[in-house]
């Protein structure tokens, strides 16, 4: 096939399973411990992953909530992320940065950093912090509302890619007989004054080794897709099914043309947590001495969590029905689709958090490898997804699992690669090096103006 799948590697070190640190296989400390996410980032480069993908909170996740225990406290992404591309040469690193909370002169200096540090493997994951707790932690009493905050994330996004293209390419002379570090022409401030951000510029720090670092967005709703189409080049979404997945592929592509943008600049990526065995039956073993590790509260913070936070499950019986949550202001799409799994399968609220214990409404596979490169394969073909964001259920083993067993059977069937294409991450995802937009328009003359 001429069409290859591209990976990322979704790795907490607290593993992805909500009670996955008390796995007997996972280290105790693995959140916050950069050995074990040394040894990681080696295993998922060793099986040639495009990316190591992190997510990130502002709030301390304790009582439960998303992801269980193991993450209430850990470390932020682009700090390790910094510390982990000196000892890799080639895996991509996605790291989360919200645009509610983080001023984007702030994002973009650290990012262009991180690409500069790493030799151009740097991705920002664009989210807008959903939940009352991180706005408390910024002087907020509840969240921005759901529109008003993809409205200040276009606006954010915007202002940083202007400031990663504030200095040409090659503003930077150093030249030691003429004494000119700079060409003063090729640097300019980009005054930006919006409804929220006032931004002089320009950045202090040179244009990215790749013009800008990495788009990734995780919309659903009806704006995310939008703010999807218009902006992001990976979309990390949430499907259960080749039909659903289908329909969300052609929808966002499609939308892609209306913002002046072609269907072959966005990658789809689904996540995906596999639980892989020699036989199915050694898989459903593995998936069910996992999920018996969960404690009842922490069962419930997640489904809290992933309802929008508006859900009081105290009270309710755990072998009864979901109750209905109050409309969120946060994960409209995640809530939506856990009420649709609750009344489709009629699970109760203690089979409902098993279910969403590993992937939080990702898709979990349980089966050999060759069911899993199926399941792959089919939905790489049926322009499902360009490719997937797996998420190990607990560290290292499941992922020791998948470089060792699934990637050998996609290379078998010409659909990964055997090795790495490029030097940085967009070289590696196969997405074109962005034009500084001043240099191309030449509509600003730089300072040597001024």
């Amino acid at each position: 096939m001429s069409r290859k799948l591209r990976l990322g590697a979704f790795l907490p070190g607290g593993g992805q399973h909500v009670a996955a640190w008390r796995h007997p296989d996972q280290p105790l400390d693995g959140a916050v411990s950069l050995a074990f996410h040394q040894e990681l980032a080696a295993l998922a480069e060793r099986g040639l992953f495009d990316a190591y993908f992190l997510a990130d909170t502002l709030s301390a996740e304790i009582g439960g909530r998303e992801g269980g225990s193991a993450k209430a406290a850990g470390f932020e992404p682009l700090t390790l992320f910094a510390a982990l591309s000196v000892t890799t040469k080639h895996i991509g690193f996605i790291a989360t940065a919200s645009t509610s909370y983080e001023e984007p002169y702030h994002v973009a200096r650290r990012f262009a950093s991180l690409d500069m540090i790493s030799g151009g493997r740097a991705a920002w994951n664009v989210v807008t912090s959903h939940g009352d707790g991180p706005a408390r932690n910024f002087g907020l009493a509840a969240q921005y509302g759901h529109d008003a905050r993809y409205a200040r994330a276009a606006e954010h996004l915007d202002v940083v890619r202007q400031l990663w293209d504030s200095w040409d390419d090659d503003a930077f002379l150093r030249d030691r007989t003429t004494g000119v570090y700079f060409d003063p022409a090729k640097v300019r401030p980009i005054r930006h004054e919006g409804k929220y951000f006032r931004v002089e510029g320009p950045l202090n720090a040179p244009r990215p080794p790749q013009g800008h670092p990495v788009i990734v967005q995780a919309g659903q709703s009806e704006t995310g897709r939008d703010f999807a189409a218009a902006s992001a080049e990976v979309i990390f979404t949430t499907q259960q099914d080749l039909a659903s997945d289908q329909a969300f592929y052609a929808d966002v592509k499609g939308r892609a043309a209306a913002f002046g943008r072609s269907s072959e600049e966005i990658l789809i990526m689904p996540g995906l947590a596999p639980f892989i065995g020699a036989t199915k039956a050694e898989a459903q073993a593995k998936y069910d001495a996992l999920n018996a590790l969960i404690l009842p509260e922490e069962g419930i913070g997640l489904l809290n969590a992933l309802t929008g936070g508006t859900l009081d499950l105290a009270g309710y019986p755990l072998d009864g029905p979901l109750p209905e949550a109050p409309v969120t202001e946060g994960m409209k799409s995640r809530q939506q689709l856990l009420r649709r799994i609750a009344d489709e399968t009629g699970f109760s609220i203690r089979e409902l958090y098993a279910w969403v214990a590993t992937a939080r409404g990702h898709l979990t596979l349980i089966g050999t490898p060759v069911e899993i490169a199926d399941l792959m394969e089919e939905w790489l073909i049926g322009k499902g997804a360009d490719g997937f964001n797996i998420l190990p259920p607990w560290l290292p083993g499941g992922l020791e699992d998948f470089v060792t067993l699934v990637i050998p059977e996609l290379q078998r069937r010409g659909i990964f690669r055997r090795e790495y294409e490029g030097r940085t991450l967009r070289e590696n995802l196969g997405l074109k090096r962005p034009a500084n937009r001043w240099a191309t328009v030449g509509s600003d003359p730089g300072l040597a103006a001024e």
